[in-house]
This record gives structure tokens, C-alpha cells and sequence, in this order.
């Protein structure tokens, strides 16, 4: 999933600078795989029976492989758009069926180096893809999806069935909805753009870097806010996340240079997955029937949100976007400091 849904964010710059994608269609593009995501987790929820079938993993993992080999055939706006809403979809099934999998089954921590895999597809992406033709950076990542949908062919979600809460319960996890679909606004900014912002006072080394940085903190960072929950709450550790999130995402845009990118990456890396693996868990605590997928599907309509809501201003460059990112990541932090008394840690 790191590869199919960030993979695009490295790959951005190759394409203004070989394809002609212009930064209007770059956002417009980016809108589709979020919408494909929002119709992906909204089927989840309303055909529930699809996230407890191994073949719809399996259908929705080999769509995301073809969909990401199918990138490079042609220069056509409305294809591209198709694939990347496709391949959107494919990917909300695969993080249901996956977080549902393994959240009832393991502990924590376990669940955290779950959630690290998708910093290893972005530091992957990363990797491979320094320079070069934006071509063949689609096909290596297709290569690399290709080689991950082995060990996750099997995977079969058996969540475990809970009972309903009502009152205080609900009124926590309105809040917390609320804060994580902020969260899915501001987020996807960043993680759509950061490159590129990057790369407008740096070098094109340093922007890809940036992105290889933000993959390696992003790998152990679920791991460690897990571990920290087992000290504090996770109501307490979800907005302290999001502050530092807020943090690393306006650096690039305030203070320039090599340093400033790479303490940006780094923060934004170890918070994006930190905060959904925080939020999934506070979801499944407070017992609201569906969660994940609710959680889900307001994240997913956060990243339509967000790249449209700052698309005018990417003509004038990508810093303003950060500066808006980094906002609305506030406002979430904001939100989540009204979800308290959850219930018992899950261990």
C-alpha cells in the first residue's frame, strides 16, 4: 500500500519535468486516488461481507499492480485519472481488510510494525527512483508491488465482533472522526507536495532524499508510538502527534535548506502513520460498530478535500500549500484533545 498510494509523490517532479503534467492536473490526480480511496472504505462499510473475503484482497491487490503498470502507456490526462481513482480503491480495501486482520490478533506493538510496512513501500519508493525517466519509475514500482502481493496473498480480516456504546462513547468518537479527517486534509498536502516544495529551494537530490527520510522514520514510528501508549494514553500521545506533525510540515516553507528538509521528513515520517495507528486503536476501543471503516472514510474525504482546497494556490508554488497543510493539522490536534476517557488500553 506505501508503494501504490505514495509512490506517485516522488515520481510528481519526473513528470512535470518529462510528461508535461501541469501542477492543475498533478492535484487533480492525486483527487482521484483519494476519491477512489473515499468509494473503497465507503464499500467497506456498506458491504461489510467484502473485507471478509480473501478475494477481494487478492482482486483488489492484483488491480493495484496493473494499475500502477499501466501508468506509463500513454500521456492521456483522462487515463491517467482513471487509474489513479482504480488504484485508490484497490487501496482502501487492502488497508481495511489488513488493519482488521491483524488489530484483533496482535499485540500493540506488533500492530505498529504492521502499520510500518507502509513507511517501508515510501522509503522503497524513494530509493529507486532518484532521477531517472518517469517511465521506468512507474514499472519498478509496479515490480516491487508485484513482489509484496506475495506474502499478503493468504491475509483474511477476522475482526472480532463488539458490542455497541452509546452516549459518551459515541461523543468521543465523534471527536476523534472529526480530528481524523482533519488529519486525512492536512496530511495529504504534505505528503502530495512536500517533495516538490522541497525542490523549488533545493536541488532534486535533496527533495527525493527528503522523501527516503520520511519512509525510514516512518517504518519504526508506529512501533514506537505503541510503545509509548503502554505510558500514556493514546488520547493523550494522538494530539502531541499531530503538533509535531504540524511542526515538520511548515519547516520547508518558512526556513529553507538542506537541514530544514530533512528535520521536515523526518517529523512528518514519524508522525502521519503514528497518528493513524493511534486513531484506528482509539476507534476500536470506543466500540463503535464499522470504525475502521468510518475512520477510514472520513480520512479518505479529507484527502479529496485537500489537495482541491489548495490547488489555486500551487501556481504561485508549493510553500503556501505546506503553510496550509500545517494549519489544518493544528485544527486537528485541536479536535483530538476532546477525545478523553476512552476505554481500556487495547494491549
Amino acid at each position: 500500500m506505501g508503494l501504490g498510494r505514495f509512490a506517485y509523490t516522488p515520481i510528481l517532479p519526473l513528470m512535470h519535468a518529462q510528461a508535461g503534467l501541469g501542477p492543475r492536473l498533478g492535484a487533480t490526480l492525486a483527487t482521484a486516488n483519494y476519491a477512489g480511496y473515499l468509494a473503497g472504505a465507503v464499500a467497506a462499510i456498506v458491504a461489510p461481507r467484502l473485507i471478509h473475503s480473501r478475494w477481494t484482497l487478492r482482486v483488489s491487490l492484483l488491480i493495484l499492480c496493473a494499475t500502477l503498470a499501466a501508468m506509463p502507456l500513454s500521456r492521456s490526462g483522462f487515463l491517467w485519472l482513471s487509474l489513479r481513482l482504480i488504484a485508490g480503491i484497490a487501496s482502501a480495501l487492502v488497508f481495511v481488510i489488513a488493519v482488521s486482520a491483524v488489530l484483533p490478533r496482535l499485540h500493540s506493538h506488533h500492530v505498529g510494525w504492521t502499520f510500518g510496512g507502509i513507511g517501508a513501500g515510501i522509503a522503497l519508493s524513494g530509493a529507486v527512483l532518484a532521477g531517472g525517466n518517469w517511465r521506468t519509475a512507474w514499472w519498478l514500482i509496479a515490480l516491487l508491488t508485484v513482489a509484496c502481493t506475495i506474502p499478503a496473498w493468504n491475509l483474511t480480516a477476522t475482526p472480532v465482533q463488539r458490542s455497541a456504546r452509546h452516549g459518551t462513547g459515541s461523543r468521543h468518537f465523534n471527536a476523534l472522526l472529526a480530528s481524523y479527517t482533519l488529519e486525512g486534509v492536512g496530511y495529504i498536502i504534505a505528503g502530495t507536495f512536500l517533495v516538490a516544495a522541497i525542490n523549488e529551494t533545493a536541488s532534486g537530490a535533496v527533495g527525493n532524499g527528503a522523501w527516503i527520510v520520511v519512509g525510514l522514520a516512518a517504518l519504526p514510528s508506529t512501533a514506537l508510538w505503541a510503545s509509548l501508549s503502554r505510558s500514556w494514553s493514546r488520547s493523550t500521545l494522538l494530539p502531541a502527534a499531530l503538533v509535531l506533525q504540524a511542526i515538520g510540515v511548515a519547516l520547508p516553507a518558512v526556513i529553507h535548506g538542506v537541514a530544514a528538509a530533512l528535520v521536515s521528513a523526518a517529523l512528518f515520517g514519524a508522525t502521519f502513520l503514528g497518528v493513524a495507528n493511534l486513531a484506528i486503536a482509539l476507534g476500536a476501543e470506543l466500540q463503535v460498530p464499522h470504525a475502521i471503516a468510518i475512520l477510514t472514510t472520513g480520512y479518505s474525504l479529507g484527502q479529496i478535500i485537500g489537495p482541491l482546497a489548495v490547488g489555486p494556490l500551487l501556481h504561485h508554488g508549493y510553500h503556501q500549500a505546506l503553510l496550509v497543510s500545517a494549519g489544518v493539522v493544528a485544527l486537528a490536534a485541536t479536535a483530538a484533545t476532546l477525545v478523553r476517557h476512552q476505554p481500556k488500553e487495547l494491549t
